[in-house]
């Protein structure tokens, strides 16, 4: 990240990427402040929680939506912010097909704001997510940013790939210097409730029985959050002016082996129950991540074994406290 000193903004800091980004951001000495509206998505306890223990680093996080330009224009110019890892966003394939106007109104305005802000500091560097659901129905693996990205599979990928394009223009027009990651199925302590790895865990060990979607042969590119948060600290000082690139893991594994490790990990058998997939889950993800690693030396290293170990500590001390 270089020797400079920057003042950072983390949108969505409450969030799980978020709350990762800004404390490492905070421990590499820069300066961090966060933004999140707390949404009610998932449990309003764990932001919470995740932005005490930012606040006794020195992290104060602001509670504001991310759609409310003017008050985050004048956030930006009060903080004299140099960078903006923008993570705000509503999240979620399954849930978009009950509350599509969420994803509108955090996804498509929020990114708009964001963009209509900094397009007052264009000096700014901006790294913002974008997702793997961008691949949508795409067949071809693994996943590389020279593939068409035209066929979303949900209403999430769709206002992601949308968030592409209104980076592209911005850029195109103003000259602002924009960095889109597309994550791949991120996992890790702290990590969402509403994440598969989570809610298996969560049944797991009330001995309950955890549905297996596609008879567990879904595949996805699992990747532990401390290698997308190297990631997002290396795009900060990428040199490029514009680009999207994967952050993933490289490697494809199944729902299955995922159980697996959870098994291992947590001392607990999984009782399977065997559902159909629902509309709109992809059938594999899977990231080339030679263009990342080329252009700003992303170099993932946490397996899915040793990760879900980490995840497993992490939740059986969270769920004594």
């Amino acid at each position: 990240m270089g020797n400079d000193t920057w003042n950072v903004l983390v949108t969505g800091a409450a969030g799980f990427i978020g709350f990762h980004v800004a404390k490492k951001l905070k421990e590499a000495g820069h300066s961090v402040i966060g933004l999140d509206n707390f949404c009610p998505y998932y449990s309003v306890q764990l932001k919470n929680d995740r932005t005490a223990l930012l606040q006794r680093m020195g992290i104060s996080c602001v509670t504001q939506g991310v759609e409310e330009t003017q008050k985050l224009k004048e956030l930006i110019e009060k903080e004299k912010i140099t960078h903006i890892v923008h993570l705000a966003a509503q999240a979620g394939v399954r849930y978009s097909l009950e509350a599509p106007e969420a994803y509108l109104q955090s996804n498509i305005d929020g990114f708009l704001s964001v963009l209509e802000a900094v397009r007052c500091h264009p000096s700014i560097v901006t790294v913002w997510a974008s997702s793997s659901s961008v691949y949508g129905t795409n067949t071809k693996l693994p996943f590389s940013e020279e593939d068409r990205t035209d066929s979303p599979a949900n209403l999430y990928g769709a206002t992601k790939k949308a968030n592409e394009l209104m980076a592209y223009a911005y850029h195109h027009l103003f000259g602002m210097k924009l960095i889109g990651l597309r994550f791949f199925t991120v996992y890790g302590p702290w990590g969402r409730p509403d994440m598969a790895y989570f809610l298996f865990a969560e049944k797991m060990v009330k001995g309950e029985p955890i549905a297996m979607f596609g008879r567990g042969m879904l595949r996805r590119d699992f990747t532990y959050i401390d290698d997308i948060v190297e990631g997002i600290a290396g795009a900060l000082s990428c040199p490029k002016d514009y680009g999207v690139y994967n952050l993933g893991n490289s490697h494809s594994q199944s729902v299955h082996q995922l159980v697996t490790c959870l098994e291992t990990s947590l001392g607990c058998t999984a009782l399977l129950r065997e559902v159909e997939a629902p509309a709109g889950d992809m059938v594999e993800t899977w990231a080339d991540i030679r263009k990342a690693q080329s252009d700003f030396g992303y170099a993932p290293k946490i397996s899915l074994a040793e990760g879900i170990d980490r995840f497993a500590s992490w939740y059986k001390a969270y769920r004594t406290v």
